[in-house]
């Protein structure tokens, strides 16, 4: 078996082999690379049972190799990719394991790829959906019109520190201290804002990571937030609090 790891972080490639070697429990060959162009390079000269690759690397992106040079290898990509995104892709039968992974998230992906290995790929039509909504990251919302008695305030959603749920309504803190109303749900602003910055911690706050003072235990599975321009502390529900952990933690 013949392995190309596409990692450009020298300890996450350490990692990532010491994973699949544990979870083939056999002998493979492996090639590393760490960018883009030497990717290419040696996927023009060698062929490949199996790719295992980040998507953000030297010189560019994973998407950007495989752009450049046809492949009919299956790919599992280990990225940091918010979970929300990785779904979308799990039903295609190959690997996204979300760092940091752990060696039994490799051996899952193994077994996903070993199923793969006989049934026929549409490596086309993968790849151009996989690029798509990872270019949607850039389509967040960046601001909120907001109208007010004297005309319309612009607020970046960089210096919004929370949403919070008032009925068919939302209220935003920004960083200078001012609460304003939007016609909004949290559902509606869940899909808007960018998961990199902002998490739904329970059935009425939306934070900003950039905000959060202080995270401290609340129960065994939940975990109390001071928020800069919160007067009182937040709590993460049941639910949320094991995917918030991960979160704050990437």
């Amino acid at each position: 078996m013949n392995i190309l790891i596409i990692e450009d972080e020298i300890p996450a490639f350490k990692k990532l082999l010491a994973y699949v070697n544990e979870s083939l429990n056999s002998d493979f060959n492996y090639t590393h690379t760490r960018s883009v162009e030497d990717s290419i390079k040696h996927l023009k000269e060698t062929s490949y049972d199996l790719i295992v690759s980040d998507i953000k690397i030297i010189g560019g992106t994973s998407f950007d190799i495989f752009d450049s040079i046809k492949t009919s290898t299956p790919i599992i990509f280990c990225t940091a990719f918010d979970e929300h995104l990785l779904k979308a892709f799990k039903t295609n039968g190959i690997g996204y394991i979300l760092k940091p992974y752990t060696q039994k998230e490799i051996e899952n992906a193994l077994i996903k790829y070993k199923d793969l290995f006989d049934k026929k790929f549409n490596e086309t039509n993968f790849f151009q959906q996989f690029k798509t909504l990872i270019e949607q990251k850039d389509t967040y919302k960046k601001r909120f019109a907001i109208k007010k008695p004297e005309g319309i305030k612009l607020v970046n959603t960089e210096a919004i520190s929370y949403f919070e749920a008032c009925g068919d309504f939302c209220k935003l803190k920004d960083s200078d201290a001012n609460l304003h109303s939007i016609s909004a749900s949290l559902g509606s602003l869940s899909a808007e804002l960018n998961p990199d910055h902002f998490f739904r911690i329970n059935r009425s706050y939306i934070v900003n990571i950039d905000f959060i003072e202080k995270i401290v235990p609340y129960s065994k599975n939940r975990l109390s937030l001071k928020v800069k321009g919160l007067s009182v502390s937040i709590i993460t529900s049941t639910s949320s609090t094991k995917d918030f952990r991960k979160w704050i933690d990437r």
